[in-house]
């Protein structure tokens, strides 16, 4: 069996976001994976070392600019909350121009492995579904990961905490048990994956590691790393510079 395994570069530019018309047909689709922004449901780790209110902020300014990021691409886009009721609190705050569906399944696992088959029971040949946890993902980014899915059978992003930031497939070659019997939120969720992919022998490609934003250190590091980039005037570095007034220069 063969694992094909390639690693690029990425910038931290939009240059190469495509403006698309709303009507343009796509064969592709993005999944984002979110949560209903409930005071002391989100971003817990986060909101040991703020609060609960503060950590909120943080989590909907995450959304909110990572959306605006997803919408400039022209895919489709279908934003997948959780819990499952919670589709009139989620539309009030996103807005009624997007499309929602409800996270389905028990645990993580089961939600994303759903989330796949009902977008690929439509006219679609290539998913990837992302987390919340990345606001500075970049355009070029979602480029390098569509764009192997032209030959390969998937895509995945591995995040600096073992986990994964993104994961794609084409329709013929999705693998339902890459979802099922991992121990998800520990630091071995990626590479457990991997195995599972090396075992099925389907040709994988590999994205740059990417630094998911948990807790305090993850949004200082957050905040340091894009002071001259493309990001430094989003919502989620306003709140950071609010959060980090009066600290030393880094």
């Amino acid at each position: 069996m063969i694992i094909m395994v390639k690693f690029i570069n990425s910038t931290d530019k939009r240059s190469s976001i495509r403006h698309v018309g709303k009507d343009v047909k796509s064969d592709s689709s993005i999944l984002l994976f979110i949560k209903s922004p409930e005071q002391g449901r989100v971003k817990s780790r986060l909101a040991l070392a703020v609060d609960e209110e503060t950590a909120l902020q943080v989590y909907k300014s995450f959304v909110l600019d990572i959306t605006d990021t997803l919408k400039e691409r022209g895919q489709p886009l279908t934003i997948c909350f959780h819990p499952w009721n919670s589709k009139e609190t989620v539309q009030s705050w996103l807005g009624k121009d997007l499309s929602y569906a409800p996270q389905r399944g028990e645990d993580l696992g089961e939600r994303m492995e759903n989330a796949f088959k009902d977008s690929f029971s439509e006219d679609v040949e290539k998913v990837v579904l992302i987390g919340s946890d990345i606001p500075d993902l970049t355009a070029t980014m979602m480029d390098e990961a569509f764009s192997p899915l032209e030959l390969q059978d998937a895509v995945i992003g591995p995040a600096s905490d073992g986990g994964y930031y993104l994961i794609g497939f084409r329709k013929h070659a999705f693998l339902p048990e890459v979802f099922r019997g991992i121990p998800w939120s520990t630091g071995s969720v990626f590479q457990q994956t991997m195995e599972i992919f090396l075992r099925s022998g389907m040709r994988v490609h590999v994205l740059p590691e990417w630094n998911d934003v948990d807790t305090l250190s993850d949004l200082r590091a957050l905040f340091v790393r894009n002071m001259d980039t493309w990001f430094a005037k989003s919502r989620s570095m306003s709140l950071c510079r609010k959060i980090f007034a009066g600290e030393d220069r880094f």
